[in-house]
């Protein structure tokens, strides 16, 4: 016998005791019973002191207990000692209840400026107002401020929070603050729009200074005032920058106003050649954007060095507006190379070399176009009858690596949170858990969440490159909730239903927008209590949004609403449902003659302009999901003014194909929420239903 076989039995056998391990702790998912408990238990801890413990008598094992003990001393957290904090976290290191319980009581010892306290717990990175408080304790015991060390990360900050005041104004009184020190301040303030900043600090310049500094705060606060006063001010350096800024800001509200204004006050000061390049970039971009008579001259005047991406796109969408092809062309040819290869501007090239009579040429780009799943790419292939081109990605699983991650106790604790019902908490323990792991691993750790019932996950991570083919994962069909029988019910079609809540809320039921628009459809409580009523069902208020079959009910009302009001079109209704009807009323009345392709390309709105594309898209992609082909997007683009009809046997449908050589694609921007806006994200910005 060998005498290396003892030692490869013993590394065998704990190679399948560690399997047996894993599998184990896999395998023990916490029951009903348990989960009822906590809830209960959470609820009590909430209201602080110790009447939860009654309640979670058989939790000490269950993934979530460390957050019971933490939610009750925060709830206290005026009343606790030093002692207690230390004691819950000497026990639970490194969780995130931990972290949480340890900057909260950090916030309330700098709130009884307990110093020593403080100073004694006080780790770095835990925010700018716990670093100030953190120099503010250092004051306390008599120490001096150095700028380098001690305030120049957070002086180039164009924000900071109140905690942060003391140690500035003992920053100024020892000297530290130079009048250079304060106009870099200033100036990051004004780039960053941050007028509030520079009105705190400029009582600290001479008083001479004082007054122009003030004069900046004004251009960002309230640029028409400080426009009509500029006339009588000083052709001074920083007069010259605050009425720059007045003018770059009204010409985004009033591009005719400040054009005006700039006739006058160009020769009452001495600008510099960036400073006149700016407004006048301004003064171009925003003519353009208001699709005023020659906005398009303005902007082809611009200098090369000033121009933008952005500048050189509202050049195409003016020409587009005026269906003038020549220009448009032109204006795609001005673009740079990395530019002209985005899916609209190509579509638009063809569009114009089709009305210009190059049709071989327009054939060219179409049949390349085509070959992407893509809003453009799908116009492409119904222009060519070709199938649309959608490649799925095959998912294959990895049991090995899904067992090691079920036995990862971050991701317990995160999907814990998520079977309770708390998926805001959920979201963090999944970040934490899989913070720094590598693309297989989060596969394996989406499929698992998908299986729970938990899909945003899928929409969050499958957000680029070759990833976005997992279609079902990234586009789920949950019947659970209704959506198909709603909008059958509403009369709409589903796959647009789907397509509408997709691009809302990514399938996050507690999505909650800065307009307080909530849940999957992302509906107003106010505009979901007129729908309900509307339509006879039941309204029990606004965190009943929160609630997926509530939800849908009501947004699948609410679209069919928008639907009706624009001749059954969904594209409109989608413009509608982002921007507010009253404002695609407005757009149609100046522009509804255009064909559907072009209108949204001239919306004025970035952000509804690909909501609309992005809506249109995730049909397609739903349509064919539940069909295995597709309404084309032709049908789904009806003219203004003509009756859309919904699918039905009689529609044409799209066959689905991958192209020989499946293009990559490309990254879904603006899909869903932002991951770091996860608490409380938002789709829109200006929610109105």
């Amino acid at each position: 016998m060998s005498l290396h076989a003892p030692r490869r039995f013993a590394r065998r056998l704990l190679i399948a005791m560690v399997g047996l391990w894993l599998a184990g702790a896999a395998a023990a998912e916490p029951s009903q019973a348990q989960r009822a408990a906590f809830k209960q238990a959470y609820a009590a801890a909430q209201q602080g002191g110790d009447g939860w413990r009654s309640l979670a008598g058989n939790l000490q094992d269950y993934p979530l207990y460390p957050y019971l003990e933490a939610a009750a001393l925060t709830h206290d957290i005026r009343q606790i000692d030093r002692a207690r904090v230390e004691d819950y976290l000497k026990r639970n290191p490194g969780l995130i209840p931990a972290n949480d319980l340890r900057r909260d009581f950090l916030t309330e010892l700098a709130r009884r400026q307990d110093w020593d306290n403080f100073l004694a717990m006080y780790q770095p990175g835990l925010g700018d107002a716990l670093a100030c408080s953190a120099l503010q304790a250092q004051l306390s015991r008599g120490a001096t401020l150095d700028f380098n060390r001690d305030l120049a990360a957070l002086w180039a900050k164009p924000k900071l929070p109140g905690a942060c005041d003391p140690v500035l104004a003992a920053a100024h009184d020892q000297g530290l603050l130079t009048t250079q020190r304060l106009w870099d301040r200033i100036d990051a303030a004004a780039d960053a729009n941050q007028p509030g900043t520079i009105a705190s600090i400029a009582g600290w310049l001479p008083p001479d200074q004082a007054t122009s500094a003030q004069r900046i705060a004004s251009a960002l606060r309230d640029p028409s005032a400080t426009i009509a006063a500029a006339g009588q001010w000083p052709d001074a350096p920083r007069e010259r920058q605050a009425a720059m800024l007045a003018l770059e800001r009204l010409a985004r509200r009033q591009s005719v106003t400040a054009d005006a204004a700039w006739q006058k006050l160009q020769d009452h000061f001495s600008f510099s050649p960036e400073q006149r390049n700016r407004v006048l970039y301004a003064i171009a971009l925003f003519h353009a954007t208001d699709y005023d008579e020659g906005a398009i001259a303005r902007l082809i005047a611009l200098p090369a060095s000033v121009q933008t991406d952005v500048s050189r796109e509202w050049r195409v969408r003016a020409a587009l507006a005026q269906l003038d092809w020549k220009a448009v062309l032109a204006a795609i040819d001005a673009m740079p190379p990395t530019q002209q290869q985005d899916g609209e501007w190509r579509w638009f090239r063809a569009r114009a070399l089709n009305e210009l009579g190059r049709d071989a040429e327009a054939q060219r780009v179409l049949a390349s176009l085509a070959q992407e799943s893509s809003f453009f790419g799908f116009l492409a292939a119904d222009k060519l009858n070709l199938p649309y081109g959608i490649c799925p990605l095959p998912f294959h699983a990895d049991p090995q690596r899904e067992q090691t991650l079920l036995a990862n106790r971050g991701l317990q604790r995160a999907f814990e949170w998520f079977a309770v019902d708390m998926p805001r908490q959920a979201r963090r323990e999944w970040a934490a858990a899989l913070d720094g792991a590598d693309p297989e691993t989060l596969k394996q750790a989406v499929a698992i969440a998908t299986r729970q019932g938990w899909y945003d996950r899928a929409v969050f991570t499958f957000n680029t490159g070759d990833a976005l083919r997992f279609y079902e994962q990234r586009f789920p069909l949950v019947s659970q909730d209704g959506v198909v029988r709603q909008a059958e019910e509403a009369g709409i079609d589903p796959s647009w239903a789907y397509a509408i809540l997709r691009a809302e809320s990514a399938w996050m039921t507690d999505a909650r927008s800065g307009a307080d628009a909530r849940g999957l459809m992302q509906l107003l409580p106010a505009t979901a209590a007129l729908v309900a009523k509307r339509n006879g069902l039941d309204w029990g208020g606004g965190d009943t949004l929160f609630d997926p079959v509530v939800n849908i009910k009501l947004g699948t009302r609410y679209l069919a609403q928008m639907a009706e009001r624009f001749n059954g079109a969904p594209w409109l209704a989608s413009a509608a449902y982002n921007a507010g009807p009253g404002k695609v009323d407005q757009w149609m009345e100046a522009r509804g003659s255009l064909a559907p392709d072009v209108f949204v390309a001239t919306i004025p709105y970035k952000e509804t302009r690909e909501y609309v594309a992005r809506v249109m898209y995730f049909a397609v992609i739903y349509d064919w999901r539940q069909h295995g082909n597709a309404v084309s997007m032709a049908q789904r683009l009806t003219p203004i003014g003509q009756a859309y009809r919904l699918p039905d046997d009689h529609s044409e449908r799209r066959l689905v194909s991958c192209p020989v050589v499946a293009p990559s694609a490309p990254t879904e921007a603006a899909t869903a929420p932002p991951a770091s806006n996860v608490a409380a994200p938002s789709t829109t910005s200006n929610n109105t239903h």
